[in-house]
C-alpha cells in the first residue's frame, strides 16, 4: 500500500474530512471531527500511520506483528498503534486496522450523530 492508496480508502468512507491540523506535513483523517487516522505526508520509502484500537486487541497486535505494529507514536499508547505498512500485513489487513479505527470511532459518537450513518444507508 502506499499513501495514495491510503488516502483514498479513508476519504471513501461515509462522512469523513481530511485536514491537516498539525502543520502541512500530516494528514488527519476524522469522522464527524473526530480523529481516527494520522499519516505523515514526508513518508517516501517507508509508510507508516497511527490508528485507533481496541486497548486488548492493540496488545495482541503489537505481540503478534512486532516488526510492524508498535505503540501510537506520539499518541495515547493504550490506544493508538503506529502500522508499517508494507511489511508483515497485506493490504486487505492494512484496511482492516483502518475500518477497526474508523468503527471505534463512529461507536464513540453521539446517538445522533450515529444516526446519520443510519439515514445514508
Amino acid at each position: 500500500m502506499h499513501i495514495e492508496e491510503l488516502r483514498e480508502y479513508c476519504i471513501s468512507k461515509a462522512l469523513t474530512t481530511e485536514e491537516t491540523p498539525f502543520g502541512p506535513d500530516t494528514l488527519v483523517f476524522k469522522v464527524l471531527g473526530k480523529v481516527f487516522l494520522l499519516v505523515g505526508l514526508d513518508q517516501v520509502d517507508e509508510l507508516t500511520f497511527n490508528v485507533k484500537c481496541d486497548p486488548e486487541y492493540a496488545i495482541e497486535l503489537r505481540e503478534k506483528y512486532e516488526h510492524t505494529v508498535f505503540p501510537g507514536y506520539h499518541m495515547n499508547k493504550k490506544h493508538w498503534n503506529t502500522v508499517h505498512a508494507n511489511r508483515q500485513l497485506s493490504d486487505q489487513a492494512l484496511r482492516e486496522l483502518i475500518d477497526h479505527s474508523f468503527n471505534l470511532i463512529v461507536a464513540s459518537l453521539s446517538k445522533k450523530d450515529q444516526q446519520k450513518f443510519i439515514d445514508l444507508k
